[in-house]
């Protein structure tokens, strides 16, 4: 599981560095000041969800199933959460918008929160 986890965290922040890149420099060309926020919104979610990850995977066994699930509740939440935004700006961009990407959007975030949750909850039961 730690692995898995750690192998997750990079995929995820070195794609949320090609993705912040793209933005970046392809896509200021196309999307306007507030899509081009959101888009950078998306971005930096998955970044600092990505670091989390890796705190998370160099610091706890990832042994109980509360830990297990702290570690799915962040890697759901960032695909639903930053790369539904990322559908959601990029559709605009072209005028045919996703509109079933909206509601996916705060499901991801409650699943980050979740994660959160469980996080706290997990550093509460730790032997120090």
């Amino acid at each position: 599981m730690i692995q898995f986890t750690l192998l997750f965290a990079a995929i995820l922040g070195g794609f949320a560095v090609v993705l912040g890149a793209f933005g970046a420099h392809l896509l200021k060309k196309i999307l306007n000041k507030e899509q081009l926020k959101s888009f950078e919104t998306g971005v930096k979610y998955q970044m600092y969800h990505a670091l989390v990850l890796l705190i998370i995977g160099f610091n706890f066994k990832l042994e109980t199933t509360s830990e297990k699930y702290m570690v799915y509740s962040f890697i759901i939440g960032i695909l639903l959460f930053s790369f539904s935004i990322y559908g959601l700006v990029i559709s605009s961009s072209k005028n045919k918008k996703l509109k079933f990407l909206g509601p996916i959007t705060p499901i991801g975030g409650l699943f980050l929160i979740a994660g959160w949750g469980v996080l706290f909850f997990s550093i509460l039961n730790m032997n120090f």
